[in-house]
């Protein structure tokens, strides 16, 4: 098993032993935008209203209202290809992530019954 291996599997059983739900984001075709925003629409089990772009991924991010309540843990390997590829690309979603967590945190403003923790495990 590989490092980056053994971090997601980390990542996932440290989520399962807190009581939070894990969600793994298919890595192998996030090149680029549109790969990276359905890999993410996959994971989190995204409705069929997601509209593909960035404002999209925060509001759904934000309202996570069809998951049960309680924390939800995105795993993000593989970001460094998307890095590497399109770096304008990573940094706008990493922004994206990280205001989306900020927002669902323990303080945040729309914080309530689903909380978002963003893990990278390459990152």
């Amino acid at each position: 098993m590989s490092a980056a291996d053994e971090q997601v599997k980390a990542a996932a059983e440290a989520a399962f032993a807190r009581g939070a739900y894990p969600h793994l984001v298919n890595s192998r075709p996030t090149v680029d935008k549109a790969s990276t925003l359905t890999a993410f629409a996959e994971a989190l089990s995204f409705p069929d209203y997601f509209g593909h772009n960035l404002d999209a991924l925060y509001d759904c991010l934000t309202d996570l209202s069809w998951l049960p309540p309680g924390e939800h843990v995105l795993i993000w390997p593989g970001s460094d290809a998307l890095r590497k590829a399109e770096p304008k690309t990573y940094l706008a979603i990493r922004s994206v992530l990280s205001d989306a967590q900020r927002a669902l945190g323990p303080s945040g403003r729309s914080a309530g019954s689903w909380r978002l923790t963003v893990v990278l495990p390459d990152a």
